[in-house]
């Protein structure tokens, strides 16, 4: 035993490390990854394992960033690269160079368990589907600026309806394009419709064919939120007719390969000038037909009516009737107001009105009714009626009740002579020469009362 050699722990590691790099070099293993995580400078880490063993792995971000889908826990995988030891913590791990899901079933489980979740969430009902606009203005595509992809869709775009397009270049496959087209997406309904960029009024999400390893980023849950939350209508061109991604769910509309996005994004111009100009020529038909039978429906009523010059004749004839007559009525009226008038004038001559008051005068003196006589009369009469009244004023009541008389009047102002004829009255007034009294009748032997 003193004559085995002797080893520092450094040298031991190091002689472990070379012995198995030397052994094994590279090396394909299959396992299901656990314990998967992605440090901050792009390095992963996992362990690989199946139903009896683990071993770790890691995946320098260089190898990291060629990744065409999103490893995570429980997935199975094929991994390439150098067994190696970590001497730091006295474990042998894989240093992965290339990683691939093992087997095109395992993979699209994950899309499938990937898609239950997000459908359950809501993003995929119909009724979130936005209307795409007829004619936009502006149109975004996001796609790589490099590919056929991009051309073909420009050149779709100029044979049918030229548009403004907005190019965002992404990269649309590796590690790097899910999140590419992910900020894209938002980047562009994030524009102001004013601002210095024109704002989309639709997008385009566009990609060639490929595995679905290639088309992996277009399944990955941040692509397809923020197409759901777009409030610009989205179209999704990704791979061939027969690829479905999850994007595919969550757009508006899915076109089946990028030039089919482009003819459904604008119409033909010139079969939009051609539908006008048959809309046209049937509108000036339309309204040629509507004047036509206006004007036939005009002359049908027209002709029922009398002509113009006949419809007047009748009254020009009355109206030169009458102006005809009209001189003659005026000569006629004034010759009878002269006449009227010479008949009042001759009755009012001065001779004529001395003569009647020369006749009136002898008549009132073949009367008696001189002047001189009748004033005479009248004041014979004056100074008789005169002693008349006094005579009357010295014999009437006011006289006799100033001498200390009273006259006894029943209600209704008639005179009562007699005691007999006042007891039989509810009241009495006494009047006297300065007033009356009101007083009531009284039986024999009662005293009098005033009321």
């Amino acid at each position: 035993m003193e004559n085995m050699p002797e080893y520092s722990v450094s040298e031991l590691s190091g002689a472990l490390k070379r012995t198995v790099e030397t052994s094994f070099g590279q090396v394909r293993v299959r396992g299901e990854l656990s314990g998967f995580k992605r440090a901050a400078s792009g390095h992963l880490y996992a362990a690989l394992k199946d139903d009896s063993a683990l071993i770790d792995i890691v995946m320098f971000s260089r190898s990291a960033a060629t990744l065409a889908f999103r490893p995570e826990d429980g997935l199975e995988v094929v991994v390439t690269g150098k067994l190696t030891t970590y001497p730091g913590r006295s474990k042998y791990q894989i240093v992965v160079e290339r990683m691939a899901p093992a087997g095109v079933g395992a993979l699209l489980a994950q899309v499938e368990a990937r898609r239950q979740a997000l459908a359950a969430e809501g993003l995929f009902d119909a009724g979130r589907k936005k209307t795409l606009p007829h004619i936009p203005q502006v149109i975004g595509v996001i796609t790589s600026p490099t590919g056929a992809v991009i051309r073909d869709i420009l050149h779709r775009l100029a044979d049918r309806f030229p548009r403004h397009v907005l190019v965002w270049p992404v990269a649309v496959q590796g590690e790097a394009a899910a999140a590419q087209v992910t900020a894209a997406i938002r980047g562009f309904n994030a524009l102001e419709k004013d601002g210095p960029v024109p704002r989309p009024d639709l997008i385009i999400v566009a990609r060639g064919g490929g595995s679905i390893e290639d088309l992996a980023a277009f399944n990955e849950e941040s692509v397809v939120r923020a197409a759901a939350a777009s409030t610009i209508p989205l179209i999704s061109a990704v791979g061939h007719e027969t690829d479905t991604t999850l994007i595919d769910y969550a757009s508006d509309w899915r076109a089946p390969t990028p030039t089919a996005a482009a003819e459904r994004a604008v119409p033909v111009r010139a079969d939009l000038v051609a539908h006008i100009a048959t809309l046209g020529a049937r509108l000036a038909q339309a309204s040629a037909r509507s004047m036509a039978l206006r004007a036939e429906r005009s002359r049908a009523l027209a002709a029922r009516l009398p002509a113009p010059r006949r419809l007047i004749e009748l009254p020009a004839q009355r109206l030169d009737d009458l102006a005809g007559r009209l001189p003659r009525g005026l000569e006629g009226a004034r010759a009878r107001a002269g006449r009227r008038l010479a008949e009042a004038g001759g009755a009012l001559r001065p001779a004529l009105l001395a003569a009647r008051i020369s006749r009136a005068g002898a008549a009132l003196a073949a009367a008696g009714l001189r002047p001189r006589l009748l004033v005479r009369r009248a004041e014979l009469d004056a100074q008789r009626l005169a002693a008349t009244a006094r005579l009357l004023g010295s014999l009437g009541p006011d006289q006799v009740l100033a001498r200390g008389y009273a006259l006894v009047l029943a209600p209704g102002g008639a005179l009562v002579p007699r005691a007999a004829d006042a007891r039989a009255q509810r009241a009495l007034t006494i009047r006297f020469a300065d007033g009356e009294v009101e007083t009531q009748p009284l039986g024999p032997g009662s005293q009098p009362r005033l009321l």
